[in-house]
């Protein structure tokens, strides 16, 4: 099959690769719709993560099952279905406990931005629709897969409530979707940190009240003014880096969360500031399937619409210039068809 492999930073090829194939009877294969590049694929992409030369990349896909191994009990060939990037047999205590992104048997779908992809936890991780999609449903079904639920995460993690303020640090397609999930969480003021003026706008039709461009104690300062010297709420941290991190813990009001979803890079917590303010960090790695059958519904439903954060749609030959858009922010998320 087609893949995309990465060989060093900025070197992104489509390759041939092996077909993935059944190994476990709690295997999938599944033929890739639509796939794409999500802000956390850069890291590796500009050297910031170690690269495994010739590796396959992406995380994101939905498509229509080819093939299921003997304890995949729900799903069949010609299914179509989201794969959360994050596997699990949602049956193991940590899964009944809502961490599915902590399960006894986890696994992450590895070549996503490709033809094939395998799904090592099927019946677990899954979610089927009723029958083919429109192609219009699409990019918000992808979503699913991991930004849209990412940013939910951050939402509930940070403790998003009914008439509460809400700030939103980092303006990539996690960050759009936490405005969503701030929304519909009930948030009554949401401010998104941010200064591309395409992403503000985005941020403003998925419910942004406020928008504040500037950077560290100058971004702080303009929160604060915002909040009359309160401070946030509850703080949805969508970057993972040590000024974002520290950005946020400056915004959020005592007694408050910061929910974290940002892969840490040089982070170091601001430990005794937590202590005097009383400020709760929670979140991680979400639990794409505790929110995917309450995300789907909604979009669905018409509720919601994150499929939009997708600004450049590629065909799969030009992945590499998808990585590149997304680099040089010529485009906040690439979606690609096989």
């Amino acid at each position: 099959m087609r893949a995309t492999t990465i060989h060093a930073p900025r070197d992104i090829r489509l390759s041939q690769v092996p077909d993935p194939t059944i190994t476990a009877p709690t295997d999938a294969v599944v033929r890739v719709v639509a796939a794409c590049i999500c802000g956390s694929d850069l890291w590796p992409y500009r050297g910031e993560n170690p690269i495994d030369a010739g590796a396959t990349i992406g995380h994101e896909a939905v498509g229509v099952v080819e093939e299921v191994g003997s304890d995949v009990s729900s799903f069949r060939p010609g299914d179509f279905v989201i794969v959360p990037f994050d596997h699990c047999d949602n049956t193991c205590p940590h899964c009944r406990a809502g961490v599915q992104s902590a399960c006894d048997n986890l696994g992450f779908t590895s070549s996503g931005q490709a033809e094939l992809t395998l799904v090592n936890q099927a019946e677990g991780s899954m979610v089927r629709t009723d029958g083919m999609p429109d192609d219009s449903l699409l990019p918000s079904l992808l979503a699913l897969s991991d930004v849209m639920a990412t940013g939910w995460h951050a939402a509930v993690a940070a403790g998003v409530r009914q008439g509460g303020t809400a700030v939103v640090v980092g303006d990539g397609a996690v960050g759009l979707c936490g405005v969503i999930a701030a929304r519909e969480l009930g948030a009554e003021r949401i401010v998104v940190m941010s200064r591309h003026a395409d992403r503000q706008a985005l941020a403003r039709e998925f419910g942004a009240t406020d928008i504040v461009a500037e950077r560290d104690d100058s971004g702080v300062a303009a929160v604060l003014e915002l909040t009359d010297g309160v401070g946030a709420d509850a703080v949805l941290e969508c970057v993972g880096t040590d000024q974002a991190i520290r950005t946020a813990f400056n915004v959020a009001r005592p007694g408050s969360t910061v929910g974290f979803v940002g892969v840490p890079h040089g982070v170091e917590l601001p430990v005794r500031h937590m202590f005097r303010r009383n400020i709760g960090l929670a979140g991680g790695m979400a639990p794409v399937r505790r929110y995917l059958p309450d995300l789907l519904e909604r979009v669905l439903d018409g509720r919601i619409n994150p499929g939009r954060v997708f600004d450049l749609t590629l065909p799969l030959a030009e992945v590499a210039e998808g990585y590149r858009a997304m680099d040089e922010r010529r485009a906040i998320k690439v979606l690609l068809r096989p």
